[in-house]
């Protein structure tokens, strides 16, 4: 490899808004995220089942599908 082309590659420190602090390699000094595993509702298992359920009895509605 070419020496002097390449950015410096280091050890830096990944912030969240909820707090979480975790470590990762990146050529940036540090970076902040808005969501991380600790506060994302798929991971969280957070989800909304309800807006799901809407979109389904929609559905059913709209072609006449009966609940059984």
């Amino acid at each position: 490899m070419r020496e002097g082309i390449h950015p410096n590659y280091n050890q830096i420190k990944v912030v969240c808004n909820c707090g979480n602090e975790f470590m990762t390699g990146s050529t940036k000094k540090e970076i902040h995220v808005e969501v991380c595993s600790k506060c994302h509702p798929f991971y969280t298992g957070q989800q909304k089942a309800t807006a799901a359920r809407g979109r389904i009895d929609k559905f059913n509605r709209k072609y006449g599908i009966k609940a059984e």
